[in-house]
């Protein structure tokens, strides 16, 4: 059985800094509305309404501070928020998100914000699961079929895709446990793609917790579309989640 997430326990760092050149707005991606409300606002939301959140640091410029600014007045102030700057990579924008949340934090739940479709039951699952084990990621089986190329394009081999998974966000850890993998990176000279990376350069055990297919990251106008769907179909309306 899965360790308990005592109530307040969790320092939510929720990075909003990406550009999103893929997406091809004139803004970055995760304030373009989806059903009439910026993408980021979602898990902000959510992360709002769960007991086991103590705070959220928002990693954004300052010229988007606003958009949060004005979802915590319209949620009614339910959690503190405090905010950050991105850094060049995302590891920089994560370590300077970490370095603003509160010393007594349990856990440290790293979210992209562009992922609107989180849920908080399966948050609270990958919080149980950082809580016993140390550190644990959303994730999902890999679907389609991955083959391995050399550099001039050809089949090296066919990876086992029962051994594959996609990760997803939100990343929890034990602070201790992050601060210890910083150190390392900073020491080692490390280049890490995501969160969890950081911990496994340090040999540490990271569980995956299987999440939804449907926490997207919304990266393309098309994952727009689908994201519209998803909620329309959980029955979302305007301004509520």
């Amino acid at each position: 059985m899965a360790a308990a997430v005592p109530d307040g326990s969790v320092s939510v760092v929720l990075l909003s800094g990406g550009v999103g050149k893929r997406f091809g707005a004139s803004i970055p991606k995760q304030y373009v509305e989806l059903v009439g409300r910026p993408i980021a606002t979602y898990s902000m939301e959510t992360f709002s309404k769960m007991p086991a959140v103590s705070e959220i640091v928002v990693v954004c410029e300052e010229e988007w501070r606003s958009v949060f600014e004005d979802e915590h007045a319209r949620l009614g102030r339910l959690k503190p928020i405090s905010f950050a700057k991105p850094g060049a990579e995302r590891q920089d924008s994560v370590y300077n998100g970490f370095a603003a949340i509160s010393p007594d934090a349990e856990l440290v739940a790293i979210h992209d914000s562009a992922r609107p479709m989180v849920t908080a039951e399966e948050t609270l699952q990958c919080a149980e699961q950082a809580m016993e084990v140390g550190a644990a990621t959303l994730g999902v089986k890999c679907k389609p079929t991955i083959k391995e190329v050399d550099q001039n394009g050809r089949v090296v081999k066919t990876l086992d895709r029962s051994k594959l998974m996609e990760i997803h966000t939100p990343q929890i850890i034990r602070p201790a446990l992050l601060k210890e993998g910083f150190e390392a990176v900073k020491r080692d000279g490390l280049e890490v793609t995501d969160d969890v990376s950081i911990i496994e350069q340090i040999g540490k055990p990271v569980q995956i917790v299987e999440g939804s297919y449907e926490n997207l990251k919304v990266t393309t106008p098309e994952d727009l579309d689908v994201a519209t769907g998803f909620l329309r179909a959980r029955g979302v309306v305007g301004g509520s989640n």
